[in-house]
């Protein structure tokens, strides 16, 4: 783990204006890149919004078991189908570790913990989430999409009492075939009863985003950067 905590993965950036004073770290979903979600930017960043820095890593490329050992971007390798033993635990440490390592490098350029976000898609999320139940310096903010919390039945070992103080928005589609919704559903609540603030959204959509959900995190998002 410490030897993935000490390299950096590459990313993608994007500032939305001089001097940056919040950072949103956005992970991708299985078998895409940091390119995948540059193009919501547009449609998600608001005008009255203080300058950002848009953080978009690339994960690491490793064999996936249910792909037939396949190698592509993953930030864990996933062994099941069934969500209960999907996640392969050490790749999911890992990739924690990696992505803390990403915090850290917004965090020594000068954007403290409490203005960054931690965002991420499916895969993505599911790194997002084990990552936020660990954090003992809280983030501003936690965006779950299409995800799931990963191995649910012991997490709840891992959770940091300071982490339960941040905001965490879901939103995943009724329709979703990869990660079905009744998973997203039960890992909302999941985190609620772990004393997580919650803002879950449903959407007639299967595994992917809409304007709707981008719309509605912006309105989630500008009520955190007001509270900032």
């Amino acid at each position: 783990m410490a030897e993935g905590a000490a390299t950096l993965l590459e990313t993608i950036e994007r500032d939305t204006g001089a001097d940056p004073q919040w950072s949103v770290l956005w992970l991708h979903g299985l078998g895409a890149d940091g390119n995948d979600f540059v193009p919501i930017l547009p449609e998600l960043v608001r005008r009255d919004w203080p300058a950002m820095r848009f953080v978009f890593p690339h994960a690491p490329v490793r064999g996936v078991t249910i792909n037939n050992g396949m190698r592509m971007r993953a930030w864990y390798d996933i062994r099941d189908f069934d969500l209960a033993n999907r996640a392969d635990e050490q790749g999911v440490m890992e990739s924690v570790a990696q992505v803390g390592a990403l915090i850290e490098r917004e965090i020594a350029r000068g954007i403290p913990a409490s203005r960054i976000f931690l965002a991420g898609f499916s895969q993505g999320g599911a790194i997002t989430l084990a990552a936020g139940l660990r954090r003992r310096e809280p983030l501003a903010g936690l965006v779950g999409l299409s995800t799931y919390v990963p191995a649910a039945g012991s997490a709840g070992a891992a959770l940091v009492e300071a982490a339960k103080s941040q905001p965490l928005f879901m939103g995943h589609g009724t329709q979703d075939p990869v990660v079905p919704f009744a998973a997203g559903e039960q890992s909302a609540a999941w985190m609620r009863q772990h004393g997580f603030e919650v803002e879950f959204h449903r959407y007639p959509m299967p595994h992917s985003v809409c304007a709707e959900e981008i719309r509605d995190l912006g309105d989630w998002m500008s009520r955190r950067l007001a509270a900032g």
